[in-house]
Parts: structure tokens; sequence; C-alpha cells
């Protein structure tokens, strides 16, 4: 408590030290700070150039005064200044408008200044005389409005008859209120009837502005005002935008460390003011100093001697040898008195059950915990950590093992798993975006309940998949297992699906042939690698546009393991319950549940026709008969029109060749029969050798469309000597079985 009252004195000693400063002047150093009778002009307004920097002694232009003969004026006008307010107003006396007899209308004082607005709460304007009308016009953006009075009386008596006690009745005398906004003012005063019916009593009427309670109406004022000038309140501001556009700039006017910034009201500029439990000028530098509410008395404390300043504000306390927190409202400071034995007790045995409620609260929390742990253990064993954990310690190449992250990394990496960074969702599980604790960008799938009868697949599977590395397939980083929905990690893949980019990017052809034949050449690299490459081949088994992501440079990369499965080295089928996408599925999978890598293939030839005709796989806003793609697009490529059914915009003289190669190609992958479709590695050659034409055309340069018409030919004669049963099996149509040989010379 000493501290604190030594700390008083010394506040108390800083308190006078800055009443001093703030009583010093308040314009930039330099510059005349008073002329006549107004004592105190603050920065920004100022007069002329400092005597020590040689800089403007004001703000802007518009702010400038002059100081004439003692008179202090704005500008070079001579609109007379008498009070200036840090608060955003200020005094000055303006002409007042007269018209006498034989006119028609007065002179015409105004006041021209997009800085200054007419204050509507701390003005009236008013109008004086038997026949007088005022007008009082504010221009503004470029349009005029106006606001004004009338008054006519035919004689003495009956304006002596209501006039009571210096109000303005209404006859003789007219006011109205000043709507809010009027700036680049003038006001001008009106005669009826130039005086003719009022000449006796009343030979000039008056209009003019005037600050509330600066003017009493007088029935002899109707014989004439003594007054040529009336004293009114403007409203100022610095800048002419807001204090967001304006904060940054160098002209930036709220100098001062503790002030702030508010728009105007009159939406041009804006001012500046102290913060709470400061006070000055905000314009200078130095301007705001804290205010001293102890010494003024603008505390709650219940002595000035319990009160000390702090930075914008005070504390109450108590000295040394009494209690209390030293605020009225709490009951001030009391002396000690000594404790009674009985509150001793309760507070001993308050003291005691709070530590008894603190011990029981932390056994509880590390009961929760070891439970949590537990719980954590028992999912980490269900879902197959421990053999995943064998799996990969017997590894010799580490580097290339899937990682076991934690539930805890993956909650933080989603910002536990918030809903707004879900970046897909499909049959298999949720998708979300996540950042790693080493900055890397990953994708978390959420996948569905793994069924405990095939945990040990699940866990090949994750390892077999974090082993592949080729560049066009998603790469699986690792998964987390202690949840009971186990977590799978990929790289991060940032430019949408090859679906998104074909059908969701409005009509305009977004993608060209050029990089549809890369995609589609990569997704088949890709497919092939799966199939002939990988250590254990792999069946994607839900090949689609919209798991093949694109990156940045739109390079293809195959995703979503979901629905795949491995294939055992001494099998080439294998049974399973039909999975995959409606318009993608391989009918002969559909029928005999039989999976076999050309089923992956027909798949891929929807993907090619997709490609080819920006056409979904199956809509039903489309014709009945166009409602199925492939069905569509064969048919289209027996009757010769495969042209019209390619998506507008990509074809052109130089590709055409290319189009129809790539469309015999995928009329191959939708063969009815799975034996009489290619394999992923022959349609991935395939594929390079056409990219190879396009790159190289000279490579190309006898060969015509024979070896098309030729692979037509013989796909049509194959057809006609198999089982015509399987001709029902697809919507009761195989197109290849009927293609014709097609001449595709005209395109047509």
């Amino acid at each position: 408590m000493r501290v604190k009252e030594t700390q008083k004195h010394l506040t108390r000693l800083t308190v006078l030290l800055l009443m001093a400063l703030a009583a010093a002047s308040q314009a930039l150093p330099g510059c005349q700070d008073s002329c006549g009778s107004v004592s105190s002009i603050p920065y920004p307004f100022g007069i002329g150039n400092s005597s020590v920097t040689g800089h403007n002694c004001f703000q802007e232009k518009e702010l400038e005064l002059t100081c004439r003969n003692s008179t202090l004026y704005r500008g070079q006008g001579n609109a007379q200044i008498i009070n200036i307010s840090l608060a955003g107003k200020i005094d000055m006396l303006m002409f007042i408008s007269k018209v006498c007899k034989n006119e028609s209308q007065g002179n015409r004082p105004s006041l021209r200044s997009p800085a200054f607005t007419i204050s509507s709460e701390d003005n009236k304007f008013v109008s004086v005389g038997c026949d007088t009308y005022g007008y009082l016009n504010s221009f503004r953006n470029g349009t005029t409005s106006s606001t004004g009075c009338l008054t006519r009386c035919d004689s003495l008596e009956s304006v002596e008859s209501m006039q009571r006690s210096g109000n303005c009745p209404g006859i003789g005398c007219c006011q109205v209120d000043i709507p809010p906004g009027m700036k680049n003012i003038s006001l001008r005063a009106y005669s009826f009837n130039n005086f003719n019916s009022t000449s006796d009593f009343n030979k000039c009427g008056y209009s003019f502005v005037v600050k509330n309670g600066n003017y009493s109406f007088s029935v002899d004022h109707l014989k004439g005002i003594n007054f040529t000038m009336a004293p009114m309140v403007m409203d100022w501001s610095v800048g002419n935008d807001t204090c967001d556009a304006s904060m940054h700039t160098a002209d930036y006017a709220c100098k001062s460390a503790n002030s702030s910034c508010e728009n105007s009201p009159n939406e041009y500029g804006y001012r500046c003011k102290c913060n709470p439990g400061f006070e000055g000028n905000p314009y200078l530098l130095h301007g705001c100093q804290d205010f001293p509410e102890c010494t003024r008395n603008k505390h709650n404390c219940d002595s000035e001697d319990h009160c000390i300043e702090t930075s914008g504000s005070f504390e109450c306390f108590c000295p040394d040898g009494l209690i209390g927190n030293g605020t009225k409202e709490g009951g001030g400071c009391h002396p000690k008195q000594k404790a009674d034995p009985f509150i001793k007790i309760v507070i001993d045995a308050g003291v005691g059950l709070i530590a008894l409620f603190i011990g029981v609260s932390w056994l509880y929390l590390m009961y929760q915990k070891r439970k949590v742990l537990k719980l954590k253990e028992k999912f980490f064993q269900q879902n197959g950590g421990i053999i995943l954990r064998q799996q990969l310690s017997t590894r010799e190449d580490s580097s290339q093992s899937a990682t076991i992250f934690s539930a805890e990394q993956l909650k933080k990496a989603t910002n536990n798993f918030d809903e707004s960074l879900i970046i897909g969702k499909g049959g298999y599980g949720t998708v979300f975006k996540g950042l790693l604790s080493n900055n890397k960008v990953v994708a978390i799938k959420k996948s569905k309940i793994v069924d405990q009868s095939q945990v040990e697949q699940f866990i090949n599977e994750v390892i077999i998949l974090s082993q592949i590395n080729h560049r066009n397939v998603v790469k699986l980083l690792g998964c987390c297992l202690e949840i009971e929905v186990p977590l799978l990690v990929y790289e991060f893949v940032n430019n949408g699906t090859l679906f998104d980019y074909l059908h969701n990017q409005g009509e305009v052809v977004n993608v060209s042939w050029k990089t549809r034949l890369r995609i589609a050449t990569e997704t088949a690299a890709a497919l092939s690698y799966l199939h002939s490459a990988a250590s254990i081949p792999i069946i994607h088994r839900d090949v689609k546009t919209a798991n093949i992501l694109l990156d940045e440079t739109y390079t293809a990369k195959v995703s979503d393991f979901g629905a795949s499965r491995l294939v055992p080295l001494d099998q080439t089928e294998i049974a399973t319950i039909v999975q995959g996408t409606f318009g993608y599925l391989d009918p002969e999978y559909m029928q005999s549940s039989q999976l076999t890598e050309k089923s992956d293939v027909y798949s891929f030839g929807v993907v090619l026709v997709e490609l080819l005709t920006g056409e979904k796989p199956f809509c039903f806003d489309r014709a009945e008969e166009k409602r199925s793609l492939t069905v569509h697009f064969l048919c289209s490529l027996k009757e010769d029109r495969l042209f019209d059914v390619l998506q507008v915009g990509i074809l052109d003289e130089e590709n055409k060749q290319e189009l129809m190669e790539v469309a015999i190609l995928a009329a191959r992958c939708l063969r009815l029969t799975g034996e009489e479709r290619p394999s992923m590695k022959e349609v991935a050659m395939e594929l390079e050798g056409i990219k190879l034409i396009e790159k190289h055309p000279w490579i190309n340069t006898g060969k015509n469309f024979e070896e098309g018409q030729y692979l037509l030919h013989e796909a049509q004669s194959s057809h006609e000597h198999g089982d015509s049963s399987s001709a029902q099996q697809n919507t009761g149509y195989d197109s290849l079985r009927a293609l014709e040989l097609i001449d595709f010379g005209n395109g047509r």
C-alpha cells in the first residue's frame, strides 16, 4: 500500500505537468494560436506558415484562417470566426439577407466549402417582415435543395396580439428547423408586393440563419433590424474520405497515439477524438493526454486520497491498516478487525472442502484420461493397428511406408473436423482439407466403419497403396486407427476434379482437346500401373471423372480407392458385391459379380466418351434415346455421326483424325464382353501413340482412316459370330455388334 501512496504522489505531479501542457497552445509549433477575441486556434485550423518549420499551420486548404485587424476570418473571405471547438463545431458570423420597398429580392449571402455543413441541431432559419418569405439553399452533389418560411401581416396590432416575450409567433416572424447535411449554402429574402400594403410600418424584410438562443423577436424589428450579421454554428470535418480509406495515407489527421477516428455524420471526411480517459487535441502528435480523474473528482473512490491515476483510467485502493476496495459502492475503506473464532473455523472448513473438491476432480480427470486412452487402444487394435505396425516394422524401405497418425494430430489439422473444411463426400467417406504441424497440406478421409472380418485386407490395402509411387496416382501418406472410424491421409490435389472441370464451369469449352487427350493418357497410364506394375495388382472398381483429380498444371491423379480390391497373383477375377457408380459400371460385372481388370477398362471407356462429348454419363433431362451417353455415343458412331456428338469447340482440321481414333478406342473399351476389350496397358500405349502423332504429325503422314475402319469392321465381324443372347444384356442394344464400316471422309 505504501508503494501505491508513493505512486499516487508521483502521479499528482505528473497530472499537474500534463494539465500545464494541456493549457499550452493547441496550434502547431511556431504558429499563431489566437486572434482578437478568439483565444485558441486549434490545429487542424491555422493561420499562415510556421515560423519554426515553414510548413502550413493548417491541415488542409479548407481549414486555413486569416487574422485581419484582430478579427479571425475563414480563408480570404469575410466569414468571421467566433469560436472553434475540437468536437467538430465552429461558430461564425454570417450576413443576413435584406429586401426593402420596391425590391423583389434581397442580397444573397453564401458560404461554399465541402468541409463545412450547417448544424441542423444548433441553428434555426428565420424570416422577419410582413411581406416576406425566405429560402435557405444547399448545393450538394450537383443538386439543389431548399428550406424556408414566409410571413405576412397587415398591421402591427395583429403581430402584437400574438407576440409574447421574445418568441417568433409565425406572423411578422417565422422560423423553421434546418434539415441535416446542408452545405455550400446561400440564403435570400424575397417580397411578395414590394411592401406596398405594409409600407407604413414595415419597409424591409430579413432572412438569416441564427444559433439557437441568440435571437429574440421584437415587434420593433418590423421597422428595422439593427444588425447585419448573425451568429451560426457549422459542423466541420477533415479529409474527403472515410476513416478506413484515410488512415493509411500520409496526410491522415489523427496523429495522437491515444486518439481514434470517426466518420463524419455529414458523409464527407472524418473527425478525430481522444480515446476515453484522455483529453486534448487529437490532431497533434502528443495532443491526447491522460485525463486526471482523481484530481478532477471524476471517480467513484470513497476519497481522492484513495484514488490513483492509471493510463486512461484510475484505480481505488485502501492504504496500510485499512481493508476494502476503496470504492463508494463497495463500502470504502475500514479498519481491520480481529477475526471471529467461528469465522476462522468456517474459513478453515471451506478451505478443506475446496481442497477435497480439487482432489476428487483431479482423480476423476485422471480416470477419464485413462478411459480415453483405453478406448483409443481398443479402436487401434479393432482397426488392425497391431497388424499394420508389425507389417511396417518388417519393411526395409521405411521412406515408402505409411505413417500412423494420432487422432490429436488430425483433429488439430482439420480444426476438429470443421465442416467448412469438407472438400468432398462420397459413398465411402468424407474428405477434409487439413494442415499438418509441418505446414504440409493434406486430404484427410474419414472412412465408413471397417467390417471387422475385412480388417486384415484393409490393412494390406493401406500398406500396398502407401507404396504406390506414380505421378498420376494420389499418394496415400498414412492413416489413423485409434478412433472408431479410421482416417486415411492423402496428398492434397488443389484444382478440383475432372468432372467439375467438364460440367460445372458453364457452357464454355473449358478444356482444350490437347489437354483432354493428355489427361486421358495420364489416367490410362495410372490404371495400367495399378493393373500391371504394382506389387499386387489393384482393381480400382470406381473409375469416373469425379475420381480423377487435377493439380495446378492440370496433371491427372487417380484417387478414391475406397472401393478398390487387391487381386491375388494367382487369380484373374474376384467375386464381390457389385459396387461402383451408375453410368460407369461394367454390364458384365453387374450380371456376374465377377470383378476383373476389364471392369476398369469399361469405366475408362465411359470417361473417354465424357471427354469427347462433354456430357454426363446418364441424365434424365436429355431425350429418352440420349439419356444413356454410351448408347447414344455408340449409336452415333455406327451411323457415321461422330462429329455431331462431340462437344462444340474441340473439333478442328488438325485433330479430326485424333478424335476419330480416340472414339474408336472408347468403343473398343465399351464392348459388352470383357475378353473383347483391350487391357489398360494396351489402352495406355494406344493413347501414347495418338499423343505422339499429335506432337510429331509427320510420323503419320501416310496414314489415313483405313486402320480405324478396319478396327470397326473387325469388331463387327467378331460380334456377328458371337452369342446372340448377349445382345440383350445392356438395355437391349449392343452398338458394336451391328457397327458397320464407316467412311469418315467428310466427318459426318
